[in-house]
């Protein structure tokens, strides 16, 4: 056997000592990060054929609902994860009760965008914020339901969103995505926040997806531009992807310890459309570094992927999951028969997808921003999340 699909498949084990079949939801972890483990797992037997693991789709489905009905709570974002979760569902399983769960909570979101700061969709239903993570996923999800579902509008959303994002300066002048935008009455500027790993790994998804539909190249190289000043700015040596801040994470922080593995997980979307070979070179690297240099005899990975092992969790392990799974991806047997569609392999027939040009590629954003410290958010003690490091959590 592969050694990535090996360690891909101790890796999911262990992850899941930590699910809850009472609750469909992993201990230690919070609300968004179980919908980011279950997506692991899919992945995991998308990739590699293991069915082991494909029960906990159901019992996730029936169970966890219990906690949030429709997985919808105040922050869209959280409702963006889940929606990704039940796609990627549709996708192993091909049953349509999953898709409907996604087109639900997307509806959901679409709900949340107004015209303060131009457009886009806002953080939470209370109206607190604009920011990245929250408008990546609705261009995402947007883009993968046109591919999947008729009707809905979504890929007029999705281009929606991108003509907006593009043009809102979140993108900064080093070529990555900061955290989000200063209020309405501040001109809704780049607030020069932190340019965490996984708002890099989102929208690159969501223009891969977007190449997919249209067949506009201008799409991937945006793409490109993201993760290339990802790998230059967001790594040390020898090119192992580290978190701004990571070595001052919070014992209670449930967020920034799952944002790597989030932008492996569509870093190799877009390897997928761009074969490079420092994409998966990068992608294989991180992959051996976690398992060699930051895992303990329980086969668990901690938060430093170049090491040391510090302590474990689900979401230090789902994490790493994301990453296994693309490396296992790319060098395993099945390697050079992966399919084109965001990861999400179909099991039936290639989905469809409608080749009219959009009428907007990728728009030059403003380089007006400045990069500065992450801003502090209050946490809510029914979902212990710090709100310290990220615009979506």
């Amino acid at each position: 056997m592969d050694p990535y699909q090996a360690w891909a498949g101790a890796a999911a084990a262990a992850l899941q000592r930590w699910y809850n079949p009472r609750t469909g939801l992993w201990k230690t972890a919070g609300w968004w990060n179980s919908a980011n483990a279950l997506t692991a797992l899919i992945q995991h037997s998308q990739r590699t054929g293991e069915q082991a693991h494909r029960h906990v789709i159901e019992t996730t489905f029936t169970q966890a609902e219990r906690v949030n009905r429709g997985f919808s709570n105040l922050y869209y974002d959280d409702d963006g994860w889940w929606a990704l979760a039940w796609i990627a569902a549709y996708d192993l399983t091909g049953e349509a009760k999953y898709l409907e769960m996604a087109r639900g909570l997307f509806a959901g979101m679409a709900a949340g965008w107004d015209e303060v700061c131009g457009g886009g969709v806002w953080w939470t239903r209370r109206k607190t914020y604009k920011n990245a993570i929250p408008n990546e996923l609705f261009l995402l999800i947007a883009g993968r339901l046109h591919q999947r579902a008729d009707g809905g509008g979504y890929l007029d959303w999705a281009l929606r969103e991108w003509r907006w994002f593009s043009a809102s300066g979140m993108i900064g002048p080093s070529g990555l995505v900061n955290d989000g935008l200063r209020p309405e009455s501040a001109g809704c500027a780049n607030n020069g926040g932190t340019t965490w790993t996984y708002n890099q790994g989102v929208i690159i998804g969501g223009l891969a997806v977007l190449y997919e539909i249209t067949g506009d190249d201008a799409y991937l190289g945006q793409a490109e531009t993201i993760a290339d000043a990802a790998l230059r700015h967001l790594t040390v040596p020898p090119g192992i992807l580290t978190e701004p801040g990571e070595r001052e994470t919070d014992r209670n922080d449930h967020d920034r310890p799952q944002f790597k593995g989030i932008f492996v997980r569509h870093l190799y979307e877009l390897y997928r459309h761009r074969p490079r070979p420092g994409y998966r070179d990068f992608i294989v690297a991180n992959a051996t570094s976690l398992w060699r240099n930051s895992r303990n005899r329980r086969n668990q990975i901690g938060l430093a992927w170049a090491g040391p092992f510090d302590r474990a969790d689900a979401i230090r392990q789902g994490s790493a999951l994301d990453a296994l799974n693309a490396a296992a991806a790319l060098t395993g047997p099945e390697a050079e028969h992966h399919g084109s569609f965001g990861g999400n392999q179909l099991a039936a027939s290639p989905v469809t997808v409608a080749r009219a040009r959009a009428p907007a590629g990728p728009q030059t954003p403003p380089r007006d921003s400045r990069p500065s410290a992450p801003r502090r958010r209050s946490r809510r003690p029914a979902r212990p999340r710090s709100r310290a490091v990220c615009s979506g959590r």
